[in-house]
């Protein structure tokens, strides 16, 4: 197997930057709509054979270096009781949102052997085909607790605050049930074999910092925390640990906090220069990202010019991981990514050991 994806992540030395895209597996790939085109986005998600295939699909295609499990952070939610439908015109919709303490009390616990069958056959499946490692992932408490509490994306999370400011015990009461299921979800993953966890904090960026201390990062250190110190049944025995990459999005004026989740990596969206970033979290820390998605649209040249400055911005970290700034963009030319993935190859290689 390539493993240059888990030397970057544990700050081994690499003879090239590693590169993977958030949502890779998706709809900007001719192949992956051919597949959608047959079901509907939760079949595709619980089918597990066309799941592991769309899985594949932008490893074969891109020459990337990791694969993402490919699923949904809203899945398991859905497991808790909650009814969960995807809209092509509004996104996510969580009916019976949960705005009392009654509606906590009756979210069940999640039992991952007998609620996510598929989770685990969609692993199994590609731990036979994958010829570089698989990355499992789950939303971030805070982040999932936002979806239940709207029943769906938001711009203000009106209902998130009100319920954090006016009643922080059942807030709280909420983000405890959250982690653990956080924590079941992930470690699920690890036991059926996956190479590498994420952790996604979407929507970390619309707290202050003084709430994300208070309200959201304690639960991200909790789950490392279990995760760092839990024993896995099927560990892979190449590993010493599960690498935890935790992305809290649209956090650069933060990242001082978010370094104290405890975390192996550091995603990093484009809002910030990936040197500055590094600074701030310290050359002992590995980080990933952080171009633009939008640059997918700019002429080659433009990509390899911003390619090799984030390749030379992250010289000084510990490891770097190449990834956009947030997920690749549905309109996004497939042979721009192609030439990105190459670039980044090409240019890191060129700089010798990283």
């Amino acid at each position: 197997m390539n493993n240059t994806f888990l030397k970057a992540c544990r700050g081994e030395k690499t003879g090239y930057t590693p590169v993977w895209l958030m949502r890779q597996a998706g709809r900007y790939l001719p192949q992956y709509k051919k597949v959608r085109a047959k079901v509907d986005f939760l079949t595709l998600c619980k089918t597990p054979e066309l799941a592991a295939e769309v899985t594949i699909q932008p490893v074969d295609i891109l020459k990337v270096d990791a694969a993402i499990l490919f699923s949904d952070i809203l899945i398991p939610t859905e497991t808790m009781g909650m009814k969960l439908e995807f809209s092509e015109s509004k996104g996510p919709i969580l009916y019976e949102p949960i705005r009392d303490e009654a509606s906590i009390d009756k979210l069940r616990d999640l039992k991952p052997d007998e609620d996510l069958p598929f989770v685990l056959e969609t692993i199994k499946i590609l731990l036979k085909k994958l010829k570089v490692p698989l990355i499992g992932f789950s939303g971030a408490p805070f982040t999932l607790a936002t979806y239940m509490i709207e029943g769906g994306s938001t711009k203000n999370f009106l209902n998130t605050k009100k319920m954090m400011y006016q009643s922080p015990v059942l807030f709280s009461k909420l983000m405890e049930k959250m982690t653990d299921t956080v924590i079941r979800y992930l470690q699920l993953q690890i036991n059926a074999g996956v190479h590498a966890v994420q952790i996604f904090d979407s929507w970390a960026g619309t707290l202050s910092p003084y709430d994300f201390e208070k309200f959201a990062l304690p639960h991200v250190k909790k789950i490392i925390s279990v995760l760092k110190n839990s024993k896995y049944k099927n560990r892979n025995q190449e590993l010493k640990n599960i690498p935890i990459i935790y992305f809290a999005f649209n956090s650069s004026g933060m990242l001082k906090l978010v370094k104290q989740s405890g975390a192996d990596v550091f995603g990093i969206d484009w809002r910030i220069e990936i040197s500055d970033a590094v600074d701030m979290l310290g050359s002992d820390n590995a980080v990933q990202g952080n171009l633009d998605p939008c640059i997918l649209f700019g002429r080659k040249g433009l990509i390899k010019e911003r390619v090799e400055h984030i390749l030379n911005g992250a010289k000084s970290a510990k490891g770097h991981i190449f990834n956009l700034g947030h997920g690749i963009l549905p309109e996004t030319p497939v042979d721009n990514a192609i030439a990105m993935v190459d670039y980044v190859h090409e240019l890191s290689s060129k700089k010798g050991e990283h």
